[in-house]
């Protein structure tokens, strides 16, 4: 049976948080009374960004700067537009999902942006590496067989470029983004499924946090085509992004709990090459 979002459910979830409660404490509350888990995480999102819209506009600035603490990443979606217009780019939609969050996106680079920064990349590559949820030290992991490396943020007019485009894309600052990776998956070569937030439980995430606090949405970057296989799978949900030179998935994660649907993976290139570049956004400014 349908589930709607009623008045009375929206002035409920905002006495929640006016009384202080977690977002996680309401969903939970919502999926013991019956909610639908889709239908809770859309009302929560929807009712509390319009809920903090009007907190900013009736306080003082130091009031909505704490109120905007809670802001993530979005691309602008109402409407349901085709396409929007970065300024230097027009973006197109191909897909979008409420949960996750999550929309794929084409003509977001070049074909000569994918080209630099391929080019740029090559000579830098070394065998990618995860991070060691115990400590926040990275470490080789065998679920992740890709090259891979990273340009410091603002390194060239290239990398500047484009972080300033999907800084506008999804409405979010430039300094509170890692700096871009670029990665290279041979044949064979995958990422398996994985979440890209920080596990809350583990005893390396204070540390991985220090420096810019949790990441909350991620970026993934098609700079060309393998012949087979690459994609982006979100094995939740039973999507399966397929790499295109330019295209993109953006994808949010709002808390860092399975519930927001955004495990995803590489699969395994079958034939020819997979070069990606991949933005994570964290809540705050990171540092080097």
């Amino acid at each position: 049976m349908s589930q709607t979002i009623t008045p009375e459910l929206r002035a409920w979830i905002v006495q929640q948080a006016q009384a202080g409660c977690t977002p996680e404490s309401v969903l939970q509350a919502m999926l013991q009374a019956g909610w639908q888990e889709s239908v809770a995480l859309d009302a929560m999102e929807t009712v509390l960004e319009s809920h903090l819209q009007s907190v900013a506009a009736q306080t003082t600035a130091a009031g909505a700067a704490a109120a905007r603490v809670v802001a993530r990443p979005c691309i602008d979606l109402s409407g349901a537009p085709r396409a929007i217009d970065l300024g230097d780019r027009v973006v197109t939609v191909h897909v979008s999902l409420a949960c996750p969050r999550l929309a794929v996106l084409g003509n977001l680079l070049s074909a000569e942006e994918c080209d630099a920064l391929i080019q740029a990349a090559r000579p830098r590559l070394k065998r990618s590496r995860t991070v060691q949820t115990r400590t926040g030290a990275e470490e080789l992991n065998a679920d992740r067989t890709s090259d891979g490396m990273f340009f410091r943020r603002g390194e060239t007019p290239l990398i500047q470029r484009i972080e300033a485009r999907l800084s506008r894309l999804v409405h979010w600052p430039v300094e509170n983004g890692e700096g871009l990776q670029v990665l290279r998956y041979r044949p064979g070569a995958e990422y398996k499924p994985h979440y890209d937030y920080f596990d809350p439980h583990a005893a390396g995430t204070a540390r991985l946090c220090e420096r810019g606090g949790q990441r909350v949405a991620t970026i993934v970057m098609y700079l060309n085509e393998p012949v087979r296989g690459g994609g982006t799978v979100f094995p939740d949900v039973g999507l399966e992004v397929m790499p295109q030179r330019g295209h993109a998935v953006f994808f949010a994660y709002d808390r860092p709990e399975p519930a927001t649907r955004t495990l995803h993976g590489g699969a395994p290139v079958l034939e020819g090459e997979k070069w990606v570049a991949t933005k994570w956004l964290r809540e705050g400014e990171f540092t080097a």
